[in-house]
């Protein structure tokens, strides 16, 4: 059963309006209060309240309301909670209204967001809601003295306005942003309080293993190696039929990847990762490795990102990987989305640099890295993937990273010539290819990577199994 929730899935005008408006009304707040002496209570609740909720708001809408739409109600109840307070000063009957209408309204928007309630109720109640404060406003502008009287020696008393207009501010952002959404669906589940924007939070797993990221607390203390070789006649029939279909430059890279996709379908604890000393369950396949442009010493190496489905055949995989080669060889030399990343990093000078990696790691922590950045991160992804055949040497073992959650680094070498007995005696020429694994053993224990790993080695003895659609896929535990 599919359930449903409300996101914004992509940036618009209308939802880069709403920021802009969210953070235009907390400078409006903090221009008011600057020309006043409040008491503290009313710096706190009717100043570095709404201050907070408009930057949070803005801060989240372009950040996690695609991935933790949830998120952003923390703003909302807090902009609701400044509303009901502003109303303490007015007759008991106002009082009582404006308590249920933003009560209403933050029920409303965190029902909505998290289940797929009804965007247009929320948006009508919030349209009333302007409404109600525009035409409350104009009437004390029209009947009362509230902007001829100097609300203090030097503040004029139209400087009153400012703080009514941070109102209307906040209530048409929300309303933009709330027409910005879009019903999306999910097959199993709908993001949570707890989960990452790359990842659902996994919150059922055997106490052992919620315990065990504190006692080896990172990837490298962590990790298991693993070496084995495959005979290869299965596999290179298997290539040599599928260029002969016409799809060129396929190769054992592509097998390979398209096995791993497999695996994730029967085993989907292998896609899991580590972060913030708790395990997730991501929800699609992110593969990273290093491409070169051209295969000249001068060549710089970059890193694409691949993402598959646990349902991708083989060739679903080569046109994927066809795609990213394609638009890294069009690309400007050290053009590409990492390497401007990097460069942008090395503009930072090394002490701020420094500062900047521990903020990076400390939102990373508590799982507060934008998605745009993590998805540009070679360090955060299923696996990452190294081919050693088109430099002519074995396979490395090559270290996980701390830095993101990368739970596997596979290792592919160079094919050789063996020559071994065959059945009736005589001498047989066999290919060989040699490959590594490296893995985060907190991820799942000893049996359930044997199981995964014997399954991936069946896969590469018959690769034809490749073209068939997977049966099921199975779904990792809460």
């Amino acid at each position: 059963m599919k359930k449903t929730y409300y996101a914004i899935p992509k940036l618009n005008i209308a939802v880069l309006f709403s920021a802009l408006l969210m953070l235009s009304a907390a400078i409006l707040r903090v221009v008011y209060f600057a020309g006043l002496h409040p008491s503290p209570g009313e710096f706190w609740l009717q100043g570095a309240l709404p201050i907070a909720a408009g930057l949070l708001f803005a801060a989240m809408l372009l950040t996690d309301a695609g991935d933790r739409p949830y998120r952003t109600a923390v703003p909302v109840v807090l902009g609701c909670v400044f509303f009901a307070v502003k109303a303490a000063g007015f007759s008991p009957m106002h009082r009582l209204f404006c308590w249920g209408l933003y009560l209403a309204a933050a029920g409303l928007y965190y029902a909505t967001v998290g289940h797929g309630l009804n965007k247009w109720v929320f948006g009508g109640l919030i349209g009333c809601a302007l409404a109600y404060h525009a035409v409350e406003d104009a009437m004390e502008r029209r009947f009362m003295t509230l902007y001829t009287t100097p609300l203090a020696p030097g503040v004029p008393g139209w400087w009153h306005f400012l703080a009514e207009l941070t109102v209307l501010m906040i209530m048409l952002a929300l309303l933009l942003a709330t027409c910005s959404m879009e019903r999306q669906s999910a097959g199993g589940w709908t993001p949570r309080w707890g989960d990452r924007n790359d990842g659902r939070r996994l919150r059922t797993v055997n106490p052992v293993w919620r315990v065990s990221p504190y006692i080896m607390v990172t990837r490298n203390t962590s990790s298991n190696f693993l070496h084995d070789s495959m005979e290869c006649s299965a596999l290179d029939a298997y290539v040599r039929r599928k260029r002969q279909q016409g799809l060129r430059g396929f190769g054992a890279l592509h097998v390979v990847l398209a096995a791993y996709a497999r695996c994730v379908a029967r085993y989907p604890g292998v896609n899991r990762f580590i972060s913030g000393q708790r395990a997730y369950s991501r929800q699609e396949i992110e593969i990273a490795m290093n491409v070169k442009p051209e295969m000249t010493l001068e060549s710089v190496d970059t890193v694409i990102k691949l993402y598959l489905q646990p349902t991708d055949t083989a060739e679903d995989v080569y046109w994927k990987l066809q795609e990213k080669v394609e638009s890294i060889k069009a690309a400007p030399a050290d053009d590409t989305s990492f390497d401007l990343l990097t460069k942008a990093l090395d503009l930072i000078p090394g002490p701020l640099l420094l500062l900047s990696m521990w903020l990076l790691r400390f939102l990373d922590y508590f799982g507060c890295l934008p998605r745009a950045l993590t998805r540009l991160s070679p360090f955060h992804g299923s696996l990452y993937i190294t081919s050693m055949a088109s430099l002519g040497i074995p396979p490395i073992y090559h270290h996980l990273y701390d830095f993101g959650n990368v739970p596997v680094f596979v290792s592919l070498g160079k094919k050789y010539r063996v020559k071994e007995l065959g059945k009736g005696g005589a001498v047989e020429t066999k290919r060989y290819i040699d490959y590594t694994f490296v893995t985060d053993e907190r991820i799942c224990d000893g049996f359930y990577f044997a199981a995964v790993l014997r399954f991936f080695r069946g896969i590469l003895q018959d690769p034809s199994c490749l073209d068939d659609p997977v049966e099921a896929v199975v779904q990792d535990i809460r």
